[in-house]
């Protein structure tokens, strides 16, 4: 009998969030510039995906809730069972592959096998498309970000990359590495533990999120959308403007994607503020390659109401500034881990509670800064999409890659069945907010110019 290990009870807990309206997968797209080898791709995954043991492991449920699900290796494991060839429908456009994205991502992991599943997607702009769906029991957005980055060379001719192996530039990351790895610093966790102790207060406190379009019941299709790159450094010159990050841009030009597509179908938007679970990362950076869940969530008040850009970009500075030096995330990874080993019915209930304070999730992960390669091919684009647990309708992932940011949504079909007009929105949004930032940086130049002597005897 092959030997079973023992789930963490963070990973069960995300187990146990499957559910055919809400299925816990990591789905990810690499676009590569050309056919790929077949026959390559194979003999890769199957070398490269050996040290990671949960690829090569089964899940084993046990017959009553009381019990913790284990892990244990799939005798029968072959590579072929996890990479299907498809073709992508005539013409091969963006809207053919959304729809089939959309379709995958609404197809649950066959549970009798290693959980997860590539599909080689030929036909894309006269390449190849690598789609990946991966559960989320086998590890956290970050972990599997490095793993798949592990699958790939910083050259076509397969030098491996080590761009993974540097540490993350930016991304939703908060100081709390020290309570995981220094559990014997007994004075700073009993000080963490009574802010914590708050901070658990005011998340039970809070009030549900408003109703709006994105809110309500689930059905079983899902729908996916992308952006085309942007260049990161016009992110950064916005953020220069106005004194703020990168991630305060990405999450401010996102909150008015979402109030103009609500516009657009008649929703109010006045006075209304919806929150966005934001997974955080708990996980200390030479511990990254290690898989399972390491990550907590913070709630982060997205100001739907506010229509002028600039002051819809402070408010987010302000408020994500204010959650960098909160515990709130550690807090919601102790009540993640307690409802891995809790009965269904509390689950549920814990479920709930998190779905009912927010919704959407918004996840921001730091890719490499120079292009890639995937058995021979150089990827052209890379975007991901998390599974909205808690029952909530609507998830956005912000990537970086090779210099430029791309913004992925993923929306229950009944609620929104077309999240490229978002992906539209956000266009026009950063637009206006780069405009809106030109004026901005013109008076403080104007002024500087000013200053500046016109004649040596000026200067004197």
């Amino acid at each position: 009998m092959a030997k079973r290990v023992p789930m963490a009870t963070i990973d069960a807990a995300w187990l146990g969030m499957e559910d055919p309206t809400n299925l816990m997968m990591v789905t990810g797209v690499m676009a590569l510039d050309g056919p790929v080898d077949l026959k390559r791709l194979r003999q890769m995954l199957d070398r490269r995906l050996k040290p990671f043991g949960r690829f090569h492991q089964l899940v084993v449920r046990p017959r009553s809730r009381g019990n913790i699900p284990h892990w244990e290796e799939d005798e029968r494991f072959e590579i072929e069972n996890h990479l299907s060839h498809v073709a992508l429908p005539e013409p091969g456009d963006d809207a053919a592959l959304r729809q089939l994205v959309s379709e995958l991502m609404s197809v649950p992991l066959d549970f009798g096998k290693p959980l997860w599943h590539m599909h080689v997607i030929d036909g894309y702009r006269g390449g190849s498309v690598i789609l990946a769906r991966i559960h989320h029991s086998i590890a956290d957005g970050i972990a599997l970000v490095r793993v798949l980055l592990s699958l790939t060379d910083e050259s076509p001719n397969g030098k491996p990359q080590r761009a993974a192996a540097k540490r993350p530039r930016s991304g939703f990351s908060l100081p709390l590495n020290w309570l995981i790895t220094n559990p014997s610093r007994a004075l700073e966790v009993a000080r963490v533990g009574a802010q914590g102790a708050y901070r658990l207060g005011r998340m039970v406190m809070l009030p549900s999120d408003p109703q709006t379009l994105f809110k309500g019941e689930l059905g079983r299709r899902k729908r996916a959308a992308w952006s085309e790159p942007v260049p990161l450094v016009d992110f950064k010159a916005i953020g220069n403007a106005y004194g703020a990050t990168v991630n305060d841009v990405l999450v401010a030009t996102a909150t008015g994607a979402l109030r103009r597509y609500m516009e657009k179908r008649g929703d109010r938007t006045a006075g209304i503020a919806i929150r966005a679970s934001v997974p955080v990362n708990l996980r200390p950076f030479d511990q990254g390659h290690k898989l399972g869940n390491a990550f907590g969530l913070v709630f982060l008040t997205l100001p739907i109401g506010i229509a002028d850009p600039a002051r819809r970009l402070r408010a987010i500075k302000k408020e994500m500034d204010e959650l960098k030096g909160s515990p709130e995330a550690l807090v919601a990874f102790g009540v993640l881990t307690l409802l891995g080993i809790a009965p269904v019915d509390v689950e549920q209930l814990g479920l709930r509670f998190f779905g009912s304070k927010a919704t959407a999730v918004l996840t921001n992960v730091p890719g490499p800064r120079e292009p890639l390669f995937m058995a021979g091919r150089r990827i052209e684009k890379i975007m991901f999409w998390v599974p909205q647990s808690g029952h909530l309708g609507l998830g956005i992932s912000i990537l970086s890659y090779a210099g430029g940011v791309m913004l992925g949504v993923a929306t229950d079909a009944g609620l929104v069945p077309d999240p490229e007009r978002i992906v539209e929105a956000f266009k026009v949004e950063f637009d206006m907010l780069r405009k809106a930032a030109a004026k901005a940086a013109f008076p403080t130049r104007r002024a500087r110019s000013a200053s500046r002597p016109t004649s040596p005897s000026a200067g004197r």
